[in-house]
């Protein structure tokens, strides 16, 4: 019998979980074989929990003591939205957690999954160090690391990496310091001109000295296509392309459910506007 390859998922959230943490919740009760641990600051949240769903509370200045102790060197993390720069180290300041893993990686709350496993198989596991759900630059929202030391400290061949740590500024280091046009136009990384040494830049100029083997590809839908379904623990585009997940990036703010549901179906379709319990024909 060949036995998966053990995952674990990170996800920082500082302040009150939002309405979507439940749809990711849910979700994630659907992807029995992957464990999520979710750090955060709310400790007010009581809703039950599937068993490879755990939260660990911290708060900011927890994490920002346990990362200066992992990393080596004091940092000050000041907004929960500094935490994106501190993904690619998630391998090292949450080590403990991670230790008995195959993999771990970064992903956001804001995620509505599919079959986990449909696309993250072993055979892709064996292959590959990191797994990236976009074919032209590293998805912060959702990124597989293979748990070992020399991946884990991959972060630390940026020139630039303590400047990230130490500043109070958001980088967009864990992607592309903001260089995501550039990157999908297929410019080499020796020309993409940037702030800081991106772990973008840093993995493709990795994989040219064969330090890594990266995975891009396009298992993922963001923005507002509408035409999505999920159906027990899968999801589909237009009825026919089955993706991993779905990024609610910009869809969560135009959103307000009128109440918290208490029970989510399993079956339920989204629109460009709303989430729909009464499965639409998409």
């Amino acid at each position: 019998m060949n036995t998966n390859k053990n995952i674990a998922l990170i996800a920082c959230y500082i302040g009150k979980l939002p309405w979507y943490f439940d749809y990711f919740v849910h979700s994630c009760a659907h992807n029995p074989t992957v464990d999520f641990y979710v750090v955060t600051d709310d400790g007010a949240y009581s809703k039950p929990l599937p068993a490879n769903v755990r939260l660990i509370i911290k708060t900011l200045e927890d994490i920002s003591l346990l990362a200066s102790q992992r990393l080596g060197f004091p940092v000050n993390i000041k907004y929960g939205y500094k935490l994106c720069d501190f993904k690619p180290a998630y391998g090292l300041i949450f080590s403990d957690l991670l230790e008995s893993y195959d993999f771990w990686g970064h992903c956001d709350i804001d995620i509505i999954f599919g079959n986990i496993r449909e696309f993250i198989t072993n055979e892709l596991l064996d292959d590959y160090d990191l797994v990236s759900v976009r074919p032209d630059w590293l998805t912060g929202c959702f990124l597989l690391y293979k748990n070992e030391a020399r991946i884990n400290s991959l972060f630390t061949h940026s020139k630039d990496y303590r400047k990230v740590f130490e500043n109070d500024r958001h980088y967009c280091f864990d992607e592309t310091n903001f260089a995501h046009d550039a990157f999908s136009d297929g410019l080499s990384y020796l020309d993409i001109d940037t702030e800081i040494e991106s772990m973008m830049h840093v993995v493709k100029k990795m994989e040219t000295l064969n330090y890594v083997k990266p995975y891009f590809d396009l298992h993922i839908i963001e923005g507002l296509p509408g035409k999505l379904k999920w159906e027990n623990g899968r999801m589909f585009y237009r009825g026919k392309y089955e993706i991993l997940l779905y990024h609610m990036i910009h869809f969560k703010n135009l959103y307000q459910p009128k109440m918290t549901e208490s029970t989510i179906p399993d079956r339920f379709s989204i629109s460009p506007a709303k989430i729909y319990h009464k499965t639409l024909n998409v």
